[in-house]
């Protein structure tokens, strides 16, 4: 079989001879006489695409696999075996894994070089490319890595490929995850990047387009990068762009000042959601005052955070002299008091062993939630007549 994909990675259509063809889980197992379908491998996902047989008719490619030295075509529909089809590549999506193949060979050669480490892992996702190394790397410095990579990229240098026999491959120094033997294909891309690799690749850096790095963790003792090139580039920079602008509408500011506005923004919050809870404790403080010695209260509320039901249960449970229960609704507006909606309960009652009260209460009103002795906490999904039901009558 003749790999048209690396004589030509460029080539879009192409004529073959079907040398066979076999159903296999509903589709069709298909090898051809010569075929510009790129096979999944090193990294790279398969090619997709089409067969147009003589009469016109089609079937789709939705799969390439090499195996026992045959490219297998898995297709939609039957073909015939000795027929001449004309074969028609997915570009865009070809173009695609070339931008994100050779843009990983530069990066990853710069940052083999730089940071005295091995490319130990690589995956190209269908919207983001992840490589590992072994080695820690911050963000901080995988930026100095984008700086450079898009400066070679922009000067638009060759990449050059060459298949070394046997002993010719002896004093050539390139990257590889295991020691090779046999005819190796080394990819070239001078200045940046020598490496051992069966993908298909961009005649010159400069059709990466571009380099963005998106983010950078901790991943078994080295780094995981998430990066991408070309056009997912510049989608993904699209796309922020217009998240940016519209943010930037929203909080009246330019797009180049969103961040500081947003970090003045969230100080504003934080002392003010500092002074609503020291409003909180006061208005809870006072409203205890008219339950003091009450006995057993039940209090059902709206529009208060769990951890704002918590204060005023404890709050009141420390005068009422009985069991003080808090529920609170998301929202009053239009609710019936025979309306089923979520709550937020807490319940204090210092001293006493309070679970099968509120295992009974869990039970009878869909609840969840518990606590240590004396405090439970947890939500529950019933109407408020269920609620005051409930607390006004036995438990038992």
């Amino acid at each position: 079989m003749e790999k048209l994909f690396y004589k030509d990675p460029y080539l879009k259509e192409f004529d073959a001879e079907v040398l066979s063809a076999a159903p296999e889980n509903g589709a069709w197992k298909v090898v051809l006489s010569a075929t510009a379908f790129y096979p999944e491998g090193g990294g790279q996902p398969a090619d997709h695409g089409k067969l147009i047989r003589a009469d016109g008719s089609e079937v789709l490619v939705t799969d390439v696999h090499e195996k026992d030295g045959q490219i297998l075509h898995t297709v939609t529909g039957p073909v015939l075996a000795g027929e001449t089809i004309h074969g028609v590549i997915d570009w865009e999506r070809r173009f695609d894994h070339m931008q994100q193949h050779s843009g990983e060979h530069i990066v990853s050669g710069m940052i083999c070089e730089m940071f005295s480490c091995d490319n130990v892992g690589f995956h190209m996702g269908s919207d983001i490319v992840t490589i590992d190394y072994n080695a820690r790397i911050s963000f901080e410095e995988i930026m100095e890595v984008e700086r450079r990579a898009n400066a070679y990229i922009w000067e638009n240098h060759g990449c050059e490929i060459r298949v070394y026999r046997d002993d010719q491959l002896s004093g050539v120094t390139y990257r590889s995850k295991k020691e090779l033997k046999g005819d190796v294909r080394i990819v070239s891309f001078p200045g940046a990047d020598t490496c051992a690799c069966c993908g298909t690749h961009v005649k010159e850096s400069g059709e990466v387009g571009i380099a963005k790095f998106v983010s950078a963790q901790g991943f078994h003792g080295g780094t995981r990068f998430e990066v991408c090139f070309g056009k997912r580039a510049y989608d993904l920079l699209n796309t922020c762009f217009e998240q940016n602008r519209e943010v930037g509408v929203m909080l009246n500011a330019h797009m180049t000042t969103t961040a500081e506005v947003v970090r003045k923004t969230k100080e504003d919050l934080a002392a003010a959601k500092v002074a609503l809870a020291n409003t909180e404790e006061k208005y809870f403080r006072e409203l205890a005052k008219t339950y003091a010695g009450a006995g057993d209260v039940l209090i059902v509320t709206e529009g208060l955070s769990p951890d704002s039901v918590r204060k005023m249960a404890v709050i009141i449970g420390e005068t009422c002299g009985g069991r003080a229960a808090m529920f609170s609704a998301d929202s009053a507006d239009g609710r019936k008091k025979e309306d089923v909606v979520p709550w937020k309960y807490a319940m204090v009652h210092p001293g006493q062993d309070i679970a099968p009260f509120v295992k009974l209460m869990n039970t009878l009103l869909n609840g969840r939630g518990g606590g240590k002795t004396g405090f439970a906490q947890g939500s529950a999904q019933a109407s408020e007549a269920q609620i005051r039901a409930f607390f006004s009558g036995p438990q038992e």
